[in-house]
């Protein structure tokens, strides 16, 4: 085999994420909920800021839209996580992995995804001390009152079902 002949074999190789699961499976099903939440939360923030912009131009105010935007946002993005975590598309560097054998390539996107799933540990943690000191504080948005507990917990779900992800990745990877 020449170069050419690896480059052309480089160029056939599919390249990005692994092919969304099966849509019989537990996370095509937490995928697919994750994709109508965040889909939703974004259309509602989109509306929200849109009517904001155009009230400020129609000379009223729309008290709350940055509020309710910042809410949506967190929903939001948690989906992203989420679903990002089941897609394997969260950004890696490949450099060391390309000059690797594929077994110790393996090990280390296996090991990748460990460090992955206690970087979420270790957030999650950091999220439940914090929303168990405030918990009974009764934390409100300034205008809105928009309890501030419930956007905590959906965050902290989000980021117990993305360590939990990365884990089932790492445990029983495809290779």
């Amino acid at each position: 085999m020449n170069d050419t002949d690896q480059i052309l074999t480089d160029a056939t190789t599919p390249i990005g994420p692994e092919p969304v699961p099966n849509a019989r499976s537990a996370t095509a099903y937490i995928r697919r909920g994750a994709l109508g939440v965040g889909a939703v939360a974004l259309l509602l923030a989109m509306a929200t800021d849109a009517l904001a912009v155009a009230g400020r131009h129609l000379g009223f105010t729309f008290l709350g839209a940055i509020e309710i935007f910042e809410a949506c946002v967190v929903i939001a993005a948690t989906s992203a996580i989420v679903i990002a975590t089941i897609d394997r598309s969260h950004a890696r560097v490949r450099i060391l992995l390309e000059q690797v054998g594929a077994g110790v390539a393996g090990a280390l996107d296996r090991a990748a995804d460990l460090v992955s799933a206690l970087v979420f540990v270790v957030l999650i943690a950091g999220s439940v001390w914090l929303a168990s000191d405030l918990w009974n504080g009764h934390e409100v948005t300034e205008v809105l009152n928009l309890p501030v507990r419930w956007l905590r917990a959906i965050w902290i779900a989000g980021a117990v079902l993305a360590a939990a992800i990365f884990t089932g990745q790492a445990v029983w990877r495809r290779t």
